[in-house]
């Protein structure tokens, strides 16, 4: 993890919140290239849910939502982790983690191994952060919560969008946008933090057919991550044990919840990356009964209305950015004695697509290529000019934040072959290509990958 918040820090992917105050616990702000790679998570992510498919649609739902969605969610009453104290560090830790919870004084031993620890008996801590809204006093009358979760924001607005998208079970509606869960222990860099970005659809469909959506979205959700770059044996399935499944999947008529989970080098097994969750009819029938509302499917069909089931594949955008910085991160042996750190992150995730390097950045005629071929490239993709350093060490700085291509102007360029040379990160192979061509074939080969 050293390795990850350094490479980070260095080259501008994450930084601490509010750094020059000694920084803000558990918040952290993405860099230049730190949010060109979030973004490019994020546009594979829509691609691949919505814009790919003709059965889901897009929405954007307000953060601040009335209190009574999450009366009716369940939020109110069960989104709670159990909280012990230590009445000699003042710590505060979940009791449920206190296996790999360090202690805060002696963190060689886990919280309340250490001799002079006192803990208390576990209380719940609900989770949802309160606030108050309008200019009056604080009581319960104005209460408001930052949303914990993007998935209400879909089930509240389910009969508008079934009615204006015209869709026919099984659809589904997918959002991305930040949540707010004020976590007990958060840590372990961007992996657990209490504001975070969620990736979540809510695919709603006949109650006889959600065992086998649900073993379908597992599926497709598990190959996203393939088809992006993650390796394989990085890789696992876990159903979630009975108590430890969230109130909405415990109903008997459910298949549970599915993780995909990730070996993570932090932890001492796998952990989350994304959850998979059969959601039965509860929010939607929760949301029913509190607001007077029909939220029912008619079936032309059968000439029945039905409170479809709901299948809900939910990731954190972070954790998904986090774990395809550490799959692609490697340590190469370029020649003895010499390596090299590279990002082999795929093409499509990748911040800068290609870097366009002057060979001798003091010759006009070559720099003068060099800036114009960026501007043309720039057009159509992320392309960035570098004369900063040595081409050698041009080319270190771009394999370690996963630039696929640099392309080198040189003086053969400019005097000779007006061909220029193409370098591919992952295997460090060259090859001269026409400069009239260079774009096309950069930009073709990234479309493949």
């Amino acid at each position: 993890m050293e390795e990850i918040v350094s490479l980070c820090k260095r080259r501008g992917f994450v930084f601490q919140s509010s750094e020059i105050y000694g920084g803000f616990a558990s918040c952290y702000d993405y860099g230049p290239l730190g949010v060109e790679l979030k973004r490019n998570v994020k546009d594979a992510w829509w691609r691949s849910m919505v814009q790919e498919r003709d059965d889901i649609v897009g929405i954007e739902t307000s953060i601040l939502m009335h209190p009574k969605v999450w009366e009716a969610s369940g939020h109110v009453a069960t989104f709670t982790d159990p909280l012990v104290d230590c009445k000699t560090c003042k710590g505060r830790f979940r009791a449920d983690h206190l296996d790999t919870t360090p202690c805060l004084q002696k963190p060689s031993k886990l919280a309340g191994q250490a001799e002079p620890c006192q803990l208390t008996e576990a209380r719940q801590f609900n989770l949802m952060f309160k606030t108050h809204v309008g200019p009056v006093g604080e009581d319960e009358s104005n209460i408001a919560y930052l949303r914990p979760e993007t998935a209400q924001g879909m089930f509240v607005n389910f009969a508008n969008v079934l009615t204006t998208s015209r869709k026919k079970l099984p659809f589904g509606i997918a959002q991305m946008g930040t949540s707010f869960r004020n976590e007990i222990t958060p840590g372990n860099f961007v992996f657990r933090t209490r504001e975070f970005e969620q990736m979540e659809m809510e695919f709603f469909c006949h109650p006889d057919e959600a065992a086998a959506w649900h073993q379908k979205w597992i599926d497709a959700r598990y190959q996203w991550y393939l088809d992006l770059g993650v390796r394989r044996e990085n890789l696992s399935l876990r159903p979630h044990e009975a108590d430890e499944l969230s109130h909405y999947a415990r109903d008997p008529r459910g298949t549970g919840t599915v993780d995909i989970e990730y070996a993570y080098p932090f932890m001492d097994k796998p952990g989350e990356l994304e959850g998979i969750a059969n959601r039965v009819d509860h929010d939607l029938k929760q949301h029913a009964a509190h607001s007077g509302q029909k939220l029912t499917y008619f079936d032309p069909q059968t000439n029945e209305h039905v409170v479809p089931f709901v299948i809900e594949p939910a990731a954190g955008l972070g954790r998904a950015t986090l774990t395809f910085l550490i799959d692609a991160l490697r340590e190469e042996e370029v020649k003895p004695g010499d390596t090299r750190t590279v990002l082999k992150l795929h093409p499509r995730l990748a911040p800068i697509k290609v870097a366009v390097l002057p060979l001798l950045k003091k010759r006009d005629d070559i720099v003068n290529v060099c800036q114009q071929l960026t501007r043309d490239l720039k057009k159509k993709t992320a392309a960035t000019y570098d004369d900063t350093a040595s081409i050698g060490k041009l080319y270190r700085r771009q394999d370690e934040i996963g630039t696929p291509f640099c392309i080198t102007v040189d003086v053969e360029t400019v005097e000779n072959d007006q061909a220029v040379t193409v370098r591919d990160r992952d295997t460090m192979q060259q090859q001269r290509v026409s400069l009239d061509q260079v774009k096309n074939y950069v930009l073709d080969t990234l479309e493949v990958g």
